[in-house]
Parts: structure tokens; sequence; C-alpha cells
């Protein structure tokens, strides 16, 4: 079975609050804290990326209320990566049933349904029939397909996609089997649908519109009227297994799930439909089928590909999530000797585990599939060729289109006109922003890190998050006399270096806002300053490979991840507000990191934001980052606190969005914007406000 596809590749200057001039201070760590260790090392730049082969653990968890706030957020990262947060509204889905064959105890029907507006799913539906069918209702299950040259109409001895939907309408329940995008009847678009960072940018993908086709697809079933809304379930072998755990994990409408020869702590999809920008950087598909618990649950796994060590490994790993919710007996896990397959032998522990969850037969454990004879092909086509296809169809690009149009009038809608709708968009758009961003859900710990020589020459120590694999050089200066009144991290993209002289030295900015009253941190975020790295940079930013966006954090969102350290180091050391003035390039990154803060200063370095082209940039490229409203939604997001935007471009339309929600707000003197350079006045007005209007967060 191919698991893979191959496809081509986002003021007025303050008066000091302390009138007398004091010594300036650099305060460092203990000597303990800077001995010289390996653990200085920035392991997120010195170690090989992830990919889909890099082997993972499943991350142990002790209470069910961990584990219940852990699966929350592989839920939330799986609708985000697919584009699907906030989740679109249903449009009806103009269902087209029709073709009705009868067989031996069962019917068929050929199937198709617009999930989207003009994009239609086809597949063909099973239902049992005869003179043993004695109740109106049945179980539905939908029956997902790998990647078989055939699609839906694969029938050999490794895998049958008809003989399982036949066998289920003969145990007694209503199967509908369904295309993948590209595949079969599901032709509008190719299986290489939205293959790039243009569309990742705004969380369309191949892997989001399948995910979205099994969606309407379980709408579908639960439409009918002989289906049982209490008992549906899904089931597929590869790349369908993807599908089944995805859906598992996000569709609390099912009843149970059948995943097979995909749960894997090693493989995770080889395919463009398996890997949406941003999915698994955190977790693997472990956790995803993890996240169906406590439903009843069969994995099966083979001793011939990626899922051979499945009852040592995988099932042990998801079986314990099953005994926090206290059961353990609704996971099943089962591994056979054979290569990737849905032969005879994994479809019949399907049945018998369905069979009990789904139809309480007596002798479940032992049902067999019995003979079946599959339809000829053509017999089971909806739309055989384009010229079949409804007058509405619509092509890749206008799905594209549809699909970004889509966003940007989910964000328009929920545009803040007063404080009660503000309040309202941070509830539902501050989890798409910390989501996107890869941020922590709850504050960060920021720890010291030991200190190599070079850095403590330098004057130079490290902070990072507590249990996390960063190391991220900084400088601390104090306020001029005593305790400070308020905190501010400066960033520049050349790092550091930007606000000492020649000598290492506190340049003029940093001198003066100590004499204000202010902490001082000076932060070389991921490989800037002293933390860069030609050859490490130029290895990331090679050519695409083996799905990188899915199982890594771009630059930019690890250098938010640093201010938002940096900002966690400065509230535990001194309780204060905290400000972030970024300068350059690093402008936008404090732009997009000010929910972090009590008020920023940005350099928003001119960028040109009527298009997509610079934000696909290695530099500012983060997935989803337009789908969640991009610097709108931050800058949105930090209100009421003070923003000051510098040297905007007319095409900068995050200006007139925040400008009309500060407005609305009645916050309109905490925003200043300026097609001007970013000064030290400006910078020492927003000290200002957020020293003496500001509260810490």
């Amino acid at each position: 079975m191919r698991n893979c596809c191959r496809w081509t590749r986002v003021a007025t200057r303050f008066s000091a609050l302390i009138g007398a001039l004091g010594a300036l201070t650099a305060t460092m760590p203990s000597r303990s804290q800077t001995q010289q260790s390996d653990q200085w090392v920035d392991s997120r730049a010195f170690s090989p990326p992830q990919n889909l082969n890099t082997p993972r653990s499943f991350q142990t968890v002790t209470t069910l209320a961990e584990w219940q706030q852990r699966r929350e957020e592989i839920r939330r990262r799986i609708l985000v990566s697919c584009g699907l947060y906030p989740m679109p509204r249903k449009t009806p889905l103009r269902t087209q049933i029709f073709g009705k064959v009868e067989r031996d105890g069962y019917t068929i029907e050929k199937v198709a349904i617009q999930t989207y507006p003009g994009f239609y799913l086809a597949g063909n539906l099973y239902r049992p029939f005869g003179p043993s069918v004695t109740t109106t209702k049945h179980p539905g299950v939908l029956v997902t397909h790998g990647h078989w040259e055939n699609g839906r109409m694969a029938n050999e001895e490794r895998g049958s996609i008809s003989a399982r939907a036949i066998t289920f309408a003969r145990m007694g329940i209503v199967a509908f089997t369904y295309d993948m995008v590209g595949y079969n009847d599901t032709h509008q678009v190719p299986h290489t649908f939205a293959g790039d960072r243009k569309q990742w940018l705004w969380g369309v993908s191949l892997f989001g519109l399948q995910t979205w086709n099994s969606i309407r697809a379980l709408d579908f079933l639960i439409s009918l009227q002989d289906v049982d809304k209490a008992r549906l379930s899904i089931t597929g072998e590869s790349g369908g297994g993807t599908q089944t755990m995805v859906l598992g994990a996000i569709d609390d409408r099912l009843a149970a799930v059948g995943p097979c020869v995909m749960v894997s702590h090693s493989m995770q999809g080889g395919c463009l439909c398996e890997n949406a920008p941003g999915l698994r950087v955190d977790f693997s598909n472990m956790e995803v089928a993890a996240c169906a618990a406590p439903k009843p649950q069969i994995m099966v796994g083979a001793t011939g590909d990626w899922t051979k060590t499945m009852m040592e490994v995988e099932g042990p790993a998801v079986e314990s999530v099953y005994k926090l919710y206290g059961k353990p007996e609704n996971l099943k896990y089962v591994r056979f000797n054979f290569v990737h397959n849905i032969n005879k032998t994994s479809r019949n522990a399907v049945y018998q585990a369905f069979g009990k969850w789904l139809l309480n037969l007596p002798n479940a454990e032992t049902y067999t599939e019995p003979d079946y004879k599959m339809e000829p092909v053509e017999a089971l086509r909806v739309f055989p060729d384009a010229a079949g296809l409804p007058k509405n169809a619509i092509d890749e690009p206008a799905l594209i289109t549809k699909l970004q149009q889509l966003a940007i009038s989910q964000v328009e809608k929920a545009k803040p006109h007063d404080h009660s709708s503000l309040d309202s968009f941070k509830k539902l758009y501050e989890p798409a922003w910390t989501t996107t961003l890869g941020l922590p859900t709850v504050p960060v710990t920021a720890v010291v890190r030991p200190t190599n020589a070079a850095d403590a020459d330098k004057n130079v120590f490290r902070i990072g998050r507590e249990g996390g694999r960063d190391s991220i050089p900084v400088r601390q200066f104090e306020p001029a006399n005593g305790k400070p009144v308020c905190s501010v991290v400066l960033v520049a993209q050349e790092g550091m270096q930007r606000f000492l002289t020649a000598s290492g030295e506190p340049g003029e900015l940093v001198k003066h806002l100590q004499r204000l009253g202010a902490a001082v941190l000076l932060v070389d975020t991921f490989l800037t300053g002293h933390a860069s790295n030609v050859k490490i940079e130029a290895e990331r930013h090679a050519p695409f490979y083996a799905y990188f966006d899915t199982y890594n954090y771009t630059n930019l969102q690890e250098r938010v991840h640093d201010l938002n350290t940096a900002a966690q180091y400065l509230r535990k050391n001194y309780s204060v507000p905290v400000a972030i003035v970024g300068f350059g390039r690093a402008g936008i990154w404090s732009l997009l990191a000010a929910p972090i803060a009590d008020g920023v200063a940005v350099d928003t370095n001119h960028l040109d934001l009527s298009s997509d082209e610079a934000l696909v940039d290695d530099e500012l490229y983060v997935p989803c980052l337009r789908h969640m409203g991009d610097f709108k939604t931050a800058a949105t997001l930090a209100a009421p606190h003070p923003i000051s935007l510098f040297n905007v471009a007319s095409n900068f339309d995050v200006a007139p969005w925040i400008e009309d929600v500060y407005t609305a707000i009645g916050d309109s003197d905490k925003l200043h914007i300026s097609d001007a350079p970013i000064t030290d006045d400006a910078i020492y007005s927003l000290i200002t406000q957020i020293t003496l209007k500001g509260k810490s967060r």
C-alpha cells in the first residue's frame, strides 16, 4: 500500500520618575549558576529537526485531570492545524442518494454530499437488508481507506474496502465508504491539494480538508433515519487510520473507533494528507489515539510495518490513559504477523470488537467475515468523469480562495466593538493565538541555565523554560535606585549587542531606562546574537524535508517563545509590569508577543501585508498565522494595554484595525501609530503608561 505522496513544495518624552541619578548596576547569577556545562547549549538549534520518522515517547501523566488538560491541548492543536478553529459553520449537505441495488443481506447506494458549497464528497452507502433485519435503527460506521491505488475500490488480499462495508451491513451496521481527496469520485482537487506554505499560512491543507470531510461524513450518517445516533463509529487503515484517529480525537459523537496499522511511536504518516503544519511538534499518533478514551477502541498493528511494537509500546501507552478513566476494558490492541495491511485477519478483529460494542452480539469474539462479492468498479462510481460533476463544482484555486475568505470572515465577524465583545473575542481567539504560536497554556516557569565561560566573560547568562530545551542568552540590568517600577525586554534581530557599546557596556537607551527606574533584560532570541549559527540556520532554511512544519516550530515561533520566557522571568523576579520593545524585524516578533506583556513598542519594519509573500519567508513564517487573524488578533488580545507601532507602512492593515478596536473600547490614548522610526522618547512614554496605568498580568 502506498503511504506517501509526492508534491512540490508563511509620543512624548518621559519625565523622570526617579529624580536622582544613580550608578548603573548589572546583575548576574551566582557563581554556582555560571559553571561550565553542556547544558548551556540550546538544543532546539543543535539537535536535528524532528521528522515523521523520529521515535517518540508518550508523555507520562499521573492523574485524570492532568490528562484531560493535555487532551484539550491536543484536540485544539488538531483543530487549529486543520484550519477548523473556530469551527466553520456547517452548510447544507445537499445530499444525493441514488442508484440503489439489493444484494444478499445488504443494499448499496451511491452518495454525494457537499462538505463545502461547491465541493463534493462521494462514496457508497451499505445498509442492512432482508428478512433478518428486525430493527429500524442501526449503528453507523464510517469506513475510510488508505493510499490504495484504487482508493475505496481496493479489493485484494492485503485489503478490501468493500469487504468491510458489506460485512458491516450484514452484521446490522449502516456503513459509509467515502473517498480521500483526489481519489475515485472526489476528484475536483488532487491529492496534492494546498501543498505549500502560502496555503498553510491560512490553515488550508489537504489534511484539514480530509478531516472536515470526515466530520461532514459523520453528519451525513446522523441525518439518516435508520441510523442510531448513539452508536456511531469509524474505522480505517493506514492513511484511513490517520483519519480514524483524528476524528476519534475531536468528535465526541463517536461511540467507538478502530484505527488500523497507523498508531505508531515512530512513523507518523508519509503523506501530505497526514501532515498538517504544526500538528505533531509536541505529541505523536499515540497521544492522538489516546484522545478517544474512554470510548471503546481497537488498535490493529502488523509485524511488517511501523506498528510492529504495538504490544510493547503503543498499546500500553494508550492503555495508561484508559486506566486513568478506570476503563481499561474499553481498549483492545492486537498485532498480526503480516506486512502493512487490512486483510481478512485484521478486519475480523475489528468486526469482533464492533460487534461487541455496537451490537452486543453474544458470540462477537468468534465472528468472521463471510464470503463476499464486490460490485464492478464502474457500478460503484458516483461521478465517473469530470463531465459528471455538478455544475457548481469548484476547482482547487476556487476552493483555496473560499477557505481563505472563510477565515477572514470569521475574524471580521468577531471584531470587538465594545468591552463585552472584546471579552468574547479574547475567549474565542486567545486559544487560537496560544496554539498557533505553540505557547504554553499556563505561564512558564523561567529558570536560570548553566552558563559557559565565554558567556560569563561577556556578562551573559542564560534562561529557559523549566523542563524545556531552550537556553537563551540574556543580560540583566537593575534600575539605578531601589526597587524597579517596571521591567523592559529589549530585543533586536541582531541581538543584544545593539543595546551595548563596543566594549560591552550598556548603551544610552539601557542607562536611561535604568535611571527611570526600569529593570532591563537584553535577549538574544533563537538563532540571533550569541545564539546565531549560520550553518544551523542554513539547514533549517533548506528545502522542505520530511514535513518540517508538522514536527518543528519555526524560527518566529521559537523567538516568540523566548520573549514569553523572558517576560515570565522578569515577572518572577520583580512582580512589576513588563514592557517588550522590539527593533527591526524583532518588532514583528514583539507584536505577536504583545498579549504576554503589559505594553509594547514595536518597529513594524514597513511590513507589507497586502500579500502573503513576506509572511512565507523563513524568518516570518508561522503556520495558520493568517487563519488566526495574524497581527490584528495579537494586538487585539493585548488590548487595552499600551501599544506603539512605528515604521508603519500604508498597507499594514493591523493599524486601522487596532485603531478601530481601541477607539471602540475608549482607550485610543493608549495607542500610538507612526510611519516614523521608533524613538527613545516613544519608549519612555510607553514606560510612563504601563507604570502609571498598567497592571501586572
